[in-house]
């Protein structure tokens, strides 16, 4: 697969990796690498890329615990401690080998430390690969809010190989592919349709995809690398998704919800309320939740969480003067963004999915 060369950096992948991270050092002359990782990639991940370097500089590993749960400030402030104890300085290099939580976090603590060092994003989920180290976005949770406090910052490169993702299990692949699946509603019926029969897709089928889901979130990330108008359509379903991801996060006897499980959720029901709003086919949402609900079962919601699910979305990042703004769809690969919603279709949203 070609490299992808973005207006904020170039995205390897497979093969051009390591060629690529081996050139980027020679030629900026760093004066120590940091690699951050998490307990699982240190174990399956880090020894690839450490295999593959070539470089007399001196490599520091700062290890974090994997999770959301410790996407926060907390965690950034030991690892900037730990870059200040091991000398880093404008000119060090960290490396984030993993996935959200790290590419996110990483890009963050990277941006912030002295006003800004390089880093590298390696992404290791199939989440990570076609999203999160892609755009910009840096950051951390506040509390149990998603990606509050953050900024956006591109790193010098991204390098995606997809060899990593023979390390997942089974529940983090499905959720790397609920951006995918999203990726196909708002822009492209072609490459939507590749996923109508997902129980057949193989790894085979993989690279390609995640190389078009690449593309579609570079083309989109280029005309609106701010967030102002067009680069919102990322955000389907992700206004009661993070919200829901939210609340499942924040009571102890609620399991966890991955970010994807809890997106396709969200996206069931942006898909009804696109339905009652924006003219979006009746058939197509019920033959979307089908699709959804075979491939990844359904969520218990009861309807006494309605309502404090629904209080956490005056924190969805979209919002503006007090409203709450929704990403629906008019037709799949056609968005409609900034819309208004009234609380009973919002209700309504909840009994469709839970029918």
């Amino acid at each position: 697969m070609d490299s992808i060369a973005t207006t904020q950096c170039t995205i390897h992948f497979n093969n051009q990796c390591y060629a690529a991270l081996n050139e980027h050092i020679r030629k900026r002359n760093f004066s120590k690498i940091f690699i951050l990782v998490d307990e699982n990639t240190h174990q399956y991940c880090l020894p690839t890329v450490l295999e593959k370097l070539e470089t007399t500089i001196a490599i520091e590993i700062i290890e974090i615990e994997s999770g959301e749960v410790n996407k926060t400030i907390d965690t950034c402030v030991g690892v900037w401690n730990t870059l200040s104890e091991g000398d880093a300085d404008r000119k060090s290099v960290l490396i984030n080998i993993g996935g959200g939580v790290i590419t996110d976090l990483g890009g963050f603590v990277a941006c912030t430390f002295k006003r800004g060092i390089a880093y590298v994003n390696v992404p290791t989920t199939l989440l990570s690969m076609v999203d999160a180290s892609v755009g910009g976005k840096t950051g951390v949770d506040l509390g149990n809010l998603k990606n509050q406090i953050g900024v956006i910052s591109n790193p010098d490169l991204v390098l995606i190989d997809t060899q990593f993702l023979n390390t997942l299990p089974q529940n983090q692949m499905r959720s790397g592919l609920a951006e995918m699946l999203k990726h196909g509603l708002i822009s492209d019926r072609t490459y939507w349709n590749k996923f109508k029969t997902l129980s057949k897709l193989s790894l085979d089928d993989l690279d390609m995809l995640i190389y078009e889901s690449v593309m579609i979130k570079k083309h989109v990330v280029e005309l609106d690398p701010l967030e102002n108008n067009l680069r919102k359509t990322l955000n389907f379903g992700h206004t009661l998704g993070h919200a829901i991801e939210s609340y499942f996060l924040s009571h102890p006897n609620k399991t966890t919800l991955l970010h994807g499980e809890a997106i396709i959720v969200g996206m069931i029901m942006a898909c009804y309320i696109s339905t009652e709003l924006t003219g979006f086919p009746k058939q197509e949402t019920i033959e979307i939740k089908a699709l959804f609900t075979d491939y990844y079962g359904k969520v218990t919601i009861d309807p006494s969480e309605y309502a404090p699910i629904m209080e956490l979305l005056k924190y969805d990042k979209k919002n503006n003067h007090g409203h709450i703004n929704f990403v629906l769809l008019e037709a799949i690969g056609k968005t409609k963004i900034d819309c208004l919603v009234d609380d009973q279709i919002i209700l309504d949203a909840f009994e469709f999915y839970a029918s």
